[in-house]
């Protein structure tokens, strides 16, 4: 409702009832928050909401929606540094390593796994003949997150097959995920990335 990207879509309702609130609904299926702070009528505001989703769905989900909020600019220095304060403090890195430029819930999932992995990337990085690319590790590695909306159709398809063979042309290996691959195949995405890197790697 914030026009934030969600890792998912939850059908069920949340509602925020304060520490000490009370349900009222009937034959309803709504999920109860009961966490500290003034709550008021109608939609949370955005930095309580996503405090919100980091407790109640984990540090991927808030950290995606927290990069899509910053591309956004609906968060300002201020509500981030109120955000870090809110969160537990071992949560609070998440706050500091996230970007502004990332164009897709995607971006954000393979960037901090990848961080957590121990591997570093560079950013929307533009390659002569190539364009802006999402990520390169080492120099040599393109890994580029589709999302959903990037393949409705053969033309999204063939400019993503021009573009990896410019790559491929000027010494570039180019891995492409997409939705599927990343948010419910992971382990695949995973064994693809490091095996690139330890083949490149070994060329060096």
């Amino acid at each position: 409702m914030h026009d934030v990207w969600a890792l998912r879509r939850d059908e069920q309702l949340h509602v925020w009832v304060g520490t000490s609130g009370r349900v009222h609904h009937i034959d309803c299926d709504c999920v109860t928050h009961y966490f500290e702070g003034r709550t008021l009528l109608g939609v949370a505001p955005l930095d309580d909401a996503l405090v919100h989703v980091y407790q109640c769905c984990g540090e991927e989900v808030f950290f995606a929606a927290l990069e899509s909020a910053l591309k956004k600019r609906k968060v300002g220095a201020g509500m981030r540094a109120r955000l870090r304060e809110r969160l537990p403090i071992a949560a609070r890195w998440l706050v500091d390593f996230a970007r502004r430029d990332a164009d897709s819930g995607l971006e954000s999932l393979l960037r901090l796994r990848l961080h957590l992995l121990g591997i570093r990337l560079e950013c929307q990085v533009e390659i002569p003949t190539v364009g802006r690319v999402d990520f390169v590790i080492d120099g040599m590695l393109i890994l580029e997150a589709d999302g959903m909306e990037n393949h409705d159709g053969g033309s999204h398809r063939h400019k993503d097959l021009r573009r990896d063979a410019a790559a491929s042309a000027i010494g570039y290996e180019t891995l492409r995920f997409d939705y599927a691959l990343i948010v419910h195949d992971w382990p695949v995405v995973e064994a693809a990335i490091i095996a690139a890197i330890s083949r490149l790697r070994a060329r060096v």
